[in-house]
């Protein structure tokens, strides 16, 4: 049966909250426009500090697990109890994911897939498996755009509503999570995925396993501080082949699987542990 998603939803805030970095730096264009207008000698001073102030952003954008541009899900929330997330990305891939799916099932437990929108379209049935084994489907973006954070606000809600309305309509479950492309994003994401419902997820450890080849490194950076709360990152999708050919997430889920049994927890999806952000406006 597909994975429903919690049927209570919250009132949606009638506006964006702006975080305190974006309402600064709004404040900071206002206050360095008027200086420059009324004492032309301050405009070297206040270029300099806009700057500095769109340096300090794009930093803020480039680093995944930063929650200055706006809410950032890097840990499941205590109610959660015992859990962590196991999440994989870029598929579903038609090689790998089916291999994932067997794994998963033999050791009982399951996880959350974030689907780039458009593969998933080309892998239906697919997608329809991994719902109907009882794991849970997010927005990955419509087609995983290299330069997804450049975006303007049109583009980015474009982009993320087609994919939700494509994944809904092939699941028959709308994803309340949204993973952008390898993390990076800018100032004008968070708007977006508020007018949608959308939590930002991104991870509290990666794997790093489409760059790594070793599956033994790849395992001690997921499961290094292994704890409740953690979300870790993984890729069914443009995943990193080993000497043989094989996919390293292969020879390094059963072992992830071990340690989280070992550790005395218990693999959730995000649709069980992560409330809906709050009703589409």
């Amino acid at each position: 049966m597909p994975t429903t998603a919690p049927a209570a939803l919250p009132p949606a805030p009638h506006t964006w909250p702006w975080p305190p970095l974006l309402r600064g730096s709004a404040w900071l264009h206002a206050a360095a426009a008027g200086s420059t207008l009324w004492a032309p000698e301050t405009g070297l001073w206040a270029l300099g500090g806009l700057a500095a102030n769109h340096a300090l952003l794009t930093a803020a954008g480039l680093w995944p697990r930063s929650s200055v541009l706006g809410p950032n899900v890097t840990r499941l929330p205590a109610a959660a109890g015992p859990s962590v997330a196991l999440t994989f990305d870029d598929g579903p891939d038609p090689h790998t994911t089916p291999a994932v799916l067997r794994w998963l099932d033999d050791a009982g437990v399951r996880a959350t897939f974030f689907c780039i929108a458009e593969r998933a379209r080309t892998q239906a049935t697919l997608l329809r498996e991994i719902v109907a084994a009882g794991h849970s489907v997010q927005n990955h973006s419509l087609r995983h755009r290299h330069d997804f954070s450049l975006l303007g606000p049109k583009a980015l809600e474009r982009d993320i509503a087609a994919a939700q309305d494509l994944l809904g309509e092939l699941t028959g479950v709308r994803p309340h999570c949204f993973r952008a492309p390898a993390g990076l994003r800018s100032p004008l994401l968070d708007p977006v995925l508020h007018r949608l419902g959308l939590h930002l997820v991104s991870w509290t450890r990666r794997g790093f396993d489409t760059r790594d080849h070793d599956p033994a490194r790849v395992l001690a950076r997921l499961a290094r501080r292994l704890g409740a709360g953690d979300i870790l990152l993984l890729h069914d999708g443009h995943a990193r082949r080993g000497a043989a050919g094989r996919p390293v997430l292969l020879d390094v889920l059963p072992a992830l699987l071990q340690r989280c049994r070992d550790a005395g927890l218990r693999p959730a999806t995000l649709t069980e542990a992560l409330p809906p952000r709050h009703a589409a406006a």
